[in-house]
């Protein structure tokens, strides 16, 4: 019977774990913990009672992110490795593609890049903007830093209100910039602004941040698609924003299916390649 290679992506407080089984992924699970230790084998008991799995079904642990440091030891006697991050990130955003040719976007507290062409991968760098500073600029603003609601606050909110667009400072519109362009994020925010507004604003500013920084990242290769994965790639606001970007740009963004659980599908990808 063939075994299980487990990848599990383990960060700070959220750790994602997926079993890949010959081609196909069983259920993947998402824990939350105050540390990264307990975030593991608490998503690693639930994958294998969700998925009526056995210690003795598993072949070996993959382990990635940034809490996999904290990791030192085999997980329940069961072979336990490493992989670098952006490798995962690299082998689970190319998972079942039809693109060759790549660079993925990890958008986790902060941002990653990494060019995948072919089977080469290079880590380009990232950005100090992602989840976290999402969190951060919404806790101040709107007493909150809860993912959910700050997106629902959002689809209620009214962008024109918070950033200054190219129509509002020229009566045509610019070389290569179309009316309802950016020209300054957060310009038109007030202290009375709308929590709906701020929300709006707040997630918009992040994602074309980490959008533009990916086709900056991208002006020396032939590259134009971008593969998002990683929590924000799950915020609807993303149906937004990237299409604005690709009009301008002439690019394209996919957030492919699983999206959330790319980088542990790539670290069981590397285990399972390389036994």
């Amino acid at each position: 019977m063939e075994k299980i290679v487990i990848g599990v992506d383990v960060g700070i407080s959220t750790t994602k774990i997926v079993g890949l089984k010959g081609g196909d992924i069983l259920s993947p699970t998402r824990i939350k913990a105050t540390d990264p230790v307990s975030s593991l084998y608490g998503a690693f008991g639930k994958f294998l009672h969700d998925n009526k799995v056995t210690l003795a079904d598993v072949e070996k642990i993959m382990i990635t992110g940034v809490g996999s440091s904290y990791i030192n030891e085999q997980i329940y006697d069961c072979k336990t490795e490493k992989v670098e991050e952006y490798i995962a990130d690299a082998m689970g955003a190319g998972y079942k593609s039809d693109l060759k040719d790549m660079i993925v976007i990890s958008m986790g507290t902060g941002t990653t890049y990494v060019m995948k062409h072919g089977d080469k991968i290079q880590h380009l760098g990232g950005l100090g903007i992602g989840g976290g500073a999402l969190q951060g600029m919404a806790r101040v603003m709107l007493k909150t830093d809860d993912f959910s609601e700050i997106s629902s606050l959002a689809e209620k909110g009214d962008l024109s209100k918070i950033d200054l667009l190219i129509g509002d400072i020229s009566p045509t519109a610019l070389p290569n910039l179309p009316m309802d362009a950016t020209a300054s994020l957060f310009a038109k925010a007030q202290t009375n602004t709308a929590p709906e507004d701020l929300a709006l604003g707040i997630i918009h500013l992040v994602l074309q941040s980490i959008g533009s920084g990916a086709i900056f990242a991208s002006l020396n290769t032939h590259i134009k698609d971008f593969v998002m994965i990683g929590h924000m790639s799950l915020f609807p606001q993303c149906k937004m924003v990237f299409p604005q970007l690709e009009q301008l740009y002439g690019v394209h963004f996919h957030i492919p299916e699983l999206s959330l659980y790319r980088t542990a599908i790539g670290a069981a990808l590397f285990g399972q390649n390389n036994k």
